[in-house]
């Protein structure tokens, strides 16, 4: 398991009973989680500091309870970026902490290149990768069919002193339909599909009988000389092999580092939060 260990300003305090007990800078939070299928060691709900708690409705969906005068949104570093965390609808804060194991593999990827890479990031959302790679020094197109979600992503970036990141907010398979058309190419390609979706045009999308076909699409756009391919993926039961698999298929044998990606806890134990496949192409 590839594990995010360098934060300072977020952390993992407890788990169970199907819940997770954050800090997020000075703000405590109470999140569901459905990996957490073990039994808390204590009254997550009770902790004290708690600040806010998402309690889940029995219809779907659910609420932020707030216990305290917690802002609307602040910030949050990592390493010397700061990204802006908003507790919002279904449990989201904007942040994936977890995928700081990502960014430490593209940052490095990018700056070893020695030339100026492209990079696609599909299914972007709020642009934790957009930022980080553009910090990097790669020229990034960030694509999201959330407006909301790519003005978030915009924020971001400026917090952080960036202005080049070109901003799309489409459906990424029609993007890539028009970027091949359109003759295109990136050098790096970072995606994060979601489990299910539905397109403008009622477009369902499905991740077990979608992601190949998407994945082998995305080749048309990749360059000559490419760089990297990564899927993360959050869908309950996927397992990494499956990305190996997947990447193997598509793009040849070598250089695949395919893992399940986690948060280290106060209990010392490893919170698991999804897999991802990492293709690297040798300069």
């Amino acid at each position: 398991m590839k594990i995010a260990t360098d934060w300072t300003d977020y952390n993992v305090i407890a788990t169970g009973d199907g819940e997770k007990l954050e800090k997020w800078g000075k703000y405590t939070l109470l999140r569901p989680d459905p990996q957490v299928i073990w039994h808390a060691q204590k009254n997550l709900s009770a902790h004290k500091g708690l600040d806010a708690h998402y309690l889940r409705s029995n219809s779907g969906g659910g609420q932020w309870k707030f216990l305290s005068r917690v802002p609307e949104e602040w910030k949050i570093s990592w390493r010397d970026l700061r990204f802006i965390i908003k507790p919002m609808g279904f449990k989201h804060t904007g942040l994936f902490p977890e995928q700081a194991v990502n960014w430490n593999d593209m940052t490095k990827a990018i700056k070893e290149a020695g030339r100026e890479i492209k990079v696609l990031n599909l299914f972007a959302y709020t642009g934790g990768a957009s930022v980080v790679c553009a910090h990097a020094g790669a020229k990034v197109t960030h694509v999201d069919a959330s407006k909301g979600m790519v003005e978030r992503a915009r924020e971001n970036a400026r917090e952080n002193g960036i202005e080049t990141i070109r901003y799309i907010v489409d459906d990424c398979k029609k993007f890539i339909e028009r970027e091949i058309r359109r003759g295109n190419r990136y050098d790096a390609i970072i995606m994060d599909p979601p489990s299910y979706g539905r397109g403008t045009n009622g477009e369902m999308w499905k991740l077990e009988d979608n992601l190949f076909d998407f994945v082998k699409l995305t080749k048309e756009v990749l360059s000559d000389d490419p760089l990297f391919v990564l899927i993360s993926s959050y869908t309950t039961g996927l397992q990494a092999s499956v990305l190996s698999n997947i990447l193997t298929l598509v793009f040849g044998e070598g250089g695949i580092d395919a893992d399940e990606i986690g948060l280290p806890t106060d209990e010392k134990i490893v919170l698991p939060c999804g897999a991802r496949g990492l293709k690297l192409w040798k300069n």
